[in-house]
């Protein structure tokens, strides 16, 4: 049976091989997944929030380089990179290919109920992403 740790790595390798299905059979159908882009309830929105990022970022890759040892939450620390090479989604609206290069740093949880994740949170600096693909806060 697996614990949030590892169902943790499950959703990261899915996410690493931009592999839908396997995302979606890590995730129970009332999940909700909270992002600094946005929340996603339900199994499906949080596939089509994967899809959104695969189709932002054709390339998108996500290295962990510290995971708690702990059963749940599972929690890891990340760093996501990927080029800008497709419409992507915002909080404030839809934004075309830039072709930047993009490196995040983040954080997440992922808790576990019957073999699933039933809450998962990603931490990440919305402005050094936005910034990394060539947007100011400080208008023109």
């Amino acid at each position: 049976m697996p614990d949030g740790r590892q169902l943790a790595d499950r959703v990261l390798d899915a996410v690493n091989a931009h592999d839908l299905d396997r995302l979606s059979r890590c995730y129970d159908r009332h999940a909700v997944l909270v992002t600094p882009l946005g929340v996603c309830e339900g199994r499906e929105q949080i596939v089509g929030y994967w899809e959104s990022l695969f189709k932002g970022f054709t390339d998108m890759a996500m290295t962990v380089w510290n995971r708690v040892e702990c059963a749940d939450p599972g929690f890891s620390e990340w760093t996501m990179t990927g080029t800008h090479t497709g419409s992507f989604a915002l909080p404030d609206g839809v934004v075309g290919a830039s072709g930047r290069r993009i490196t995040v740093r983040g954080c997440g949880a992922c808790h576990a109920k019957n073999d699933l994740v039933v809450a998962h949170r990603d931490y990440f600096d919305l402005l050094e992403l936005y910034y990394q693909l060539g947007y100011s806060l400080v208008p023109d």
